[in-house]
């Protein structure tokens, strides 16, 4: 039997709704689109946690972030953690990853060291756009060393602390305040070139992995750092978009009233607008991006037998609760993002019951005709992609450290370690503003949404094997 290809096309903060082939008709994603219409979309798929590290190990391990131990950011993830690739290799396949991984905190290390190889055969490690000595700086200076001063994103402050305890200076030429950015005001122009992106990066190295890849089985991820704050990107993709013709969140009269209405302050309309120009432009060039891939693919005679993953770690809520970035209390707007599969021969199909990015992992491996290990706690979605099955679950599991959270297609439960409880109707107030678990009308649901928790819970438990009866 011959293996497909694998190739996971991965975005950082990429919410559900930020995809035109998700009825978003403001934002522009021809390539996306495309791959859409030919492949299985779920609309609603849902991260197990709403930052990035927790979200990222346990999309490619199959395991909640709990069962990992990684509930929060700043915690390596351990070397012997058996991922994907790790998995693959031994059914013959070569991995790599471009671009961003964040298995490792990247603020406090230098990033000219050999990266820890988590299973993959090819690693060019860049988890921030131009602001670190790592892959994607060696490869600009390589193709355009004047126009390094125009690359990075700007320090994060975390970096920048560390840098002056260590007495650490790096040289790098960094964009805006000197002791760390600021991400969320609007769209910013990319100073260097536009084929110097972190995008162009991730394009163009792995359109160039895919055509080295010979005979052989690859799995492959492209790592885009799009559309993460700070949200820059070419004036061209930014130019695709009018302010004053973009539209803002719906807020409930209360929050409403809290918004200022100066057009320079935040969550004001003219800000919410600015904010989501630069986001939908740095979606629009890594769209771009991915036509790029896609087109080596099919340039290379490796369509037919390569299936390909697109989704995103967590979402933004871009104004959303009058909030920008991710987190707590995982929230739609943050924890619900795009999910596509497409097969050589699949025809498209839309998916409306909820799933897991816990489901990636063993999905990829039953398609791959490898044995699903009994650790991974997701359920394979290859008989819905393949149009012969059904789905066991329907319901999702976020967490974090202190609480957890199940979506429902009505509701949203959240418990806290304290025993605080809340609840949301998501189908009379679609962007959970009104916690309604003290209602009395609610009290059935609140005690169903609790038991199936619990229930989960005691499903996803993985104890060690023994190996006797005593």
């Amino acid at each position: 039997m011959k293996r497909p290809n694998i190739l996971i096309l991965y975005t950082d903060q990429q919410r559900w709704d930020a995809l035109g082939a998700n009825g978003n008709h403001e934002i522009v994603t021809p390539n996306l689109d495309a791959l859409a219409a030919r492949g299985t979309s779920f609309t609603h798929h849902f991260v197990q946690n709403p930052v990035c590290m927790p979200s990222r190990i346990s999309m490619l391990s199959g395991r909640y972030p709990s069962s990992l131990g990684i509930s929060h950011m700043g915690v390596p993830v351990p070397e012997e953690v058996v991922t994907l690739p790790r998995i693959l290799k031994q059914y013959g396949y070569r991995s790599a990853n471009i671009g961003k991984l964040h298995f490792r905190p990247h603020a406090n290390r230098d990033h000219r060291l050999p990266h820890p190889s988590y299973g993959f055969d090819h690693l060019e490690i860049a988890d921030e756009p131009g602001v670190y000595e790592d892959a994607y700086r060696a490869w600009a200076r390589r193709k355009a060393p004047e126009q390094m001063d125009g690359i990075s994103a700007g320090i994060p402050p975390a970096a920048r602390v560390w840098q002056r305890t260590m007495g650490i200076v790096d040289n790098v030429a960094h964009r805006g305040d000197p002791d760390g950015r600021y991400d969320f005001d609007g769209g910013i122009p990319f100073a260097a070139d536009e084929d110097l992106t972190h995008s162009a990066f991730v394009g163009e190295q792995t359109s160039e992995f895919i055509r080295s890849a010979g005979d052989e089985p690859f799995f492959c991820i492209a790592g885009f750092y799009s559309p993460h704050a700070p949200w820059i990107s070419p004036q061209k993709y930014l130019d695709l978009y009018e302010p004053a013709q973009l539209s803002v969140p719906q807020y409930p009269s209360e929050i409403d009233q809290r918004r200022p209405k100066e057009p320079e302050a935040p969550f004001s309309d003219a800000q919410l607008r600015r904010a989501k120009r630069g986001y939908y432009a740095m979606i629009s060039e890594l769209d771009h991006y991915v036509g790029r891939i896609l087109a080596a693919l099919d340039s290379c005679g490796r369509s037919d037998d390569t299936i390909v993953v697109f989704t995103s770690d967590h979402g933004e809520w871009l104004g959303d609760h009058l909030r920008y970035g991710k987190g707590y209390p995982a929230d739609d707007a943050v924890s619900r993002v795009p999910l596509i599969v497409t097969l050589p021969d699949g025809r498209p199909r839309t998916h409306h019951g909820i799933v897991e990015a816990v489901d990636i992992a063993p999905t990829l491996l039953e398609l791959a005709g490898v044995q699903i290990p009994p650790f991974m706690q997701g359920e394979s979605l290859a008989g819905i992609i393949e149009g012969e099955g059904k789905r066991k679950k329907d319901i999702a599991v976020t967490e974090g450290v202190g609480w957890k959270c199940l979506r429902r297609t009505q509701y949203r439960y959240l418990i806290h370690a304290d025993g605080r409880e809340m609840l949301w109707d998501i189908q009379a107030d679609p962007g959970e503003y009104h916690d309604v678990s003290g209602s009395g009308e609610y009290a059935k649901a609140l005690a169903e949404c609790r038991q199936l928790l619990l229930k989960r819970l005691l499903e996803i438990e993985r104890p060690l094997p023994r190996t006797w009866t005593y």
